[in-house]
């Protein structure tokens, strides 16, 4: 049990402060939105996540990591989504900057927990993940308490990390750093997810 917990840990970590589309998408949208619109887009994340581990723990993340056809349209809608929302990115920069009342407005908006709950769900690597915590640490002779407390570490961890990355991207100093370069953060965040898109889509699995 404790050895199982350990690797949960030290994989979910490695995992969460591993640059990817997840990390960037909250980043923009902390940046954009401000707290509320980061922590709307980390918890459709975490949603995702529990997608994820549900489907994988009854066996059909292993029949999509198996069927080449179904791992290439998650491949291809996940790259084309993130394209998307790169240009998107480039073309909002472009906008005057956001006054405070405007900024908070548009945190409220609920497209934010849309964006990170389907870009995670899309992503064909979360499953790849999960079957293999699935495979190593979470096997069919493992008791459901004990599956139900790991999944739940896992999530936890993902959750705390979210709420911490949201709040040093609210802090004033970091803000204010960004804001000086607005319409330059656009673009290398729109740059950043365009090429996350490009590099999913050539990727083999």
């Amino acid at each position: 049990m404790i050895d199982q917990v350990l690797v949960i840990v030290g994989v979910t970590v490695l995992v969460m402060i591993t640059p990817g589309p997840d990390m960037v998408i909250v980043m923009r949208n902390a940046l954009v939105g401000g707290r509320a619109a980061g922590l709307k887009t980390s918890a459709g994340i975490v949603l995702g996540n529990l997608v994820h581990i549900t489907y994988c723990a009854v066996g059909i993340g292993w029949l999509i990591s198996q069927s080449i056809v179904a791992f290439s349209i998650l491949k291809y809608a996940a790259a084309a989504y993130l394209i998307y929302l790169g240009i998107q990115s480039i073309r909002a920069s472009r906008l005057k900057r956001l006054d405070p009342d405007a900024a908070v407005a548009v945190s409220q908006n609920t497209k934010w927990f849309a964006q990170g709950f389907v870009n995670n769900i899309l992503n064909p690597k979360g499953s790849l993940f999960y079957l293999g915590v699935f495979s190593l640490v979470i096997t069919p002779e493992t008791p459901i308490a004990t599956t139900g407390l790991l999944v739940a570490l896992m999530v936890a961890i993902s959750a705390l990390f979210w709420l911490g990355f949201v709040a040093t991207l609210d802090t004033q100093l970091v803000r204010r750093f960004f804001q000086r370069g607005q319409k330059a953060l656009g673009w290398v965040f729109g740059g950043l997810l365009i090429g996350l898109g490009l590099r999913l889509a050539a990727t083999a699995r």
